[in-house]
């Protein structure tokens, strides 16, 4: 949560702290202590912001102090944000400052714009990287995009947070990459999960010795069998759960036993499509309410699933832990770092009068995301194609023709065959 914290207690290698703060390690009680005096005010901010337009009004703000009390209020969805924004730009006013007063202002596809601060740890990544063992010291090759979408100041903040200095990689040219990690002394990484592999096949391919042993991941699922090559090569690897709207939401410790809930956000798990809360331990959506006063969303359904794991983690942090990321309630997809949404699909079928159907299917080839589209036409060439799945679904992807009313009418219009057991 925002506002001072004690000191962490001092522990491991070059007197670095076993915890980012004191907080990680509070009891049940004085955790919802905190939540009852910080929750009612970022309530009673979000009531005076016009971007509610009214669907907090006749709360009363101090009766909202647990966790169990926001399931009393309505949820707010990515759709709702792109109605508020269209009405009122950029931010659809739910931000408690004005656009000119943040340090960037950021697109996401939709578009929906996002806000973004550079004080102290203001998307909370700091915390994960810690977790990762990142501090002073550290050389951190951020692979995360730094072009309009917020992931690689996301990351930028946390290194800065926990000391460490930042190579600001971004995405692509990875032979430019592998050398730059070499000839710099690159020691962690942040970025998808697969890119490393990327990087470190390239190096070996050319013949340079990298010093990466940490690596912060997200945006993607951390396979077993890639987390375990990362493993056999000396790299410890962890990954956190985090979207351009809310910053961190959850993160890996090394005891590697689902994600521990970031002390800057409440998380509740939903039936999907409803607000209302499952049994403990049941699948739903995951919604989030963050603290941070600068951007007060409430009830915010991020439109993924996981559930609450009993118990604490064995590394001593005590918040609440998720399973991590389980599906999503819709068929929105994220492969290769980005999402792909029914709407796209249905967008890629509208340039071609000649396309009956189409279904993205994801998949993995040696530890990479592959993403293929199967169209339903009168033979072709799927080339012909290639342009336009590029431009609607803003990916690259194998395109494969296939006879009309083959494809399974089942409702699908994106298929995620990928394990992650």
């Amino acid at each position: 949560m925002h506002g001072t914290s004690a000191p962490a207690r001092q522990s491991g290698e070059h007197g670095m702290s076993e915890y980012f703060d004191d907080l990680e390690t509070r009891s049940a009680d004085a955790r919802q202590a905190a939540i009852a005096r910080v929750l009612p005010e970022q309530i009673a901010r979000a009531q005076a912001l016009a971007g509610y337009d009214g669907a907090l009004s006749g709360v009363e703000a101090q009766t909202i102090s647990s966790v169990a009390d926001l399931a009393r209020l309505p949820v707010l969805r990515k759709s709702d944000l792109g109605r508020a924004q269209a009405a009122a730009a950029p931010f659809g006013g739910l931000t408690s400052r004005n656009a000119n007063q943040f340090a960037h202002i950021f697109q996401s596809p939709g578009p929906i714009y996002e806000p973004g601060g550079d004080s102290h740890d203001w998307w909370r990544m700091g915390r994960f990287l810690h977790a990762c063992g990142v501090g002073k010291g550290d050389i951190v090759q951020n692979c995360f995009g730094y072009h309009l979408t917020p992931a690689g100041m996301i990351f930028e903040n946390g290194a800065r947070a926990v000391g460490a200095a930042v190579l600001p990689a971004g995405t692509g040219q990875t032979e430019l990459q592998a050398r730059a990690a070499h000839d710099i002394g690159v020691t962690a990484y942040a970025g998808t999960p697969d890119y490393l592999k990327v990087i470190l096949d390239k190096a070996a391919e050319m013949g340079l010795e990298l010093k990466i042993a940490k690596a912060a991941v997200g945006g993607g699922a951390l396979f077993p069998s890639l987390r375990q090559e990362y493993t056999d090569r000396g790299i410890a690897c962890l990954q956190c759960y985090a979207t351009a709207d809310l910053g961190n939401i959850a993160y890996e410790s090394p005891a590697q036993e689902g994600l521990i809930v970031d002390e800057g956000v409440l998380v509740e798990i939903v039936t999907p499509g409803t607000g209302d809360p499952v049994r403990p331990g049941d699948v739903g959506e995951v919604v989030v309410t963050t603290l941070n006063p600068d951007y007060p969303l409430i009830r915010f359904a991020t439109g993924d699933l996981s559930a609450v794991m009993e118990g604490e983690s064995p590394c001593g942090r005590t918040n609440m832990r998720i399973k991590g990321w389980m599906g999503r309630a819709d068929q929105t997809t994220k492969i290769k770092g980005m999402f792909v949404r029914p709407e796209q699909v249905a967008a890629l079928v509208a340039r071609h009068d000649e396309i009956a159907r189409a279904r993205v299917i994801a998949s993995r080839e040696g530890e990479m995301d592959v993403m293929t589209v199967q169209i339903e036409a009168d033979g072709g060439d799927p080339e012909i194609y290639a342009g336009s799945v590029a431009e609607a679904l803003k990916l690259n992807g194998r395109v494969e023709i296939v006879a009309r009313g083959s494809l399974p009418n089942d409702g699908k219009v994106i298929e995620d065959q990928r394990s992650y057991d």
